[in-house]
């Protein structure tokens, strides 16, 4: 509250420079990414074991479904085989339904948090990034998506295409201010 002297806010009322920082990365990174859903909710470690058997579930079926063959991948870059092709699409399709039904229905998440999508605006830069992608997915017949299926399948030598992964991430990270957005 105000009176006659000088007001002086609360430390509640105090914004720190670090979440003022926060904020501005924040907002910046919700211009680079293409659906940005935070959860501020706090859970104890156990809620993140069915993400972890989720993922296990999603591996099998990648190996199943022979996504992470290497030869699959390179029927699918050679032009040989519709394999793939009908998976990614189905997929692509599946992802178009499920963001039409959310956005028509306003769905939410199972803890009541809204799910907002925020429209990204197309340059080079991503041209380029696909190409790099699709050289690196091409010679190592591996995306990001299976690495861990295919290690875990007995394939150790995706290893080196693990932390090559994790590698040029941490080189775009670096250099992302510099690079055409």
């Amino acid at each position: 509250m105000k009176n006659n002297h000088q007001y002086k806010p609360s430390v509640s009322e105090k914004i720190s420079t670090d979440d003022l920082r926060f904020q501005a990365d924040k907002e910046l990174r919700e211009l680079d990414a293409m659906c940005v859903n935070e959860s501020h909710l706090q859970h104890r470690w156990y809620y993140n074991l069915k993400y972890m058997f989720t993922g296990i579930l999603f591996g099998i079926i990648f190996v199943k479904a022979e996504v992470i063959s290497w030869f699959r991948i390179q029927e699918m870059f050679r032009l040989q085989s519709f394999h793939m092709y009908g998976i990614i699409g189905s997929a692509v399709v599946t992802g178009a339904i499920s963001v039409f039904l959310i956005k028509k229905f306003d769905i939410r998440t199972i803890y009541g948090e809204k799910i907002e999508f925020h429209t990204k605006q197309f340059n080079k830069g991503q041209i380029f990034g696909g190409l790099l992608f699709g050289t690196g997915w091409a010679l190592t017949g591996a995306c990001p998506g299976p690495l861990f299926a295919q290690i875990g399948t007995g394939a150790t030598v995706i290893s080196v295409t693990l932390l090559s992964a994790i590698a040029g991430t941490w080189v775009y990270g670096y250099f992302r201010e510099k690079l055409p957005h």
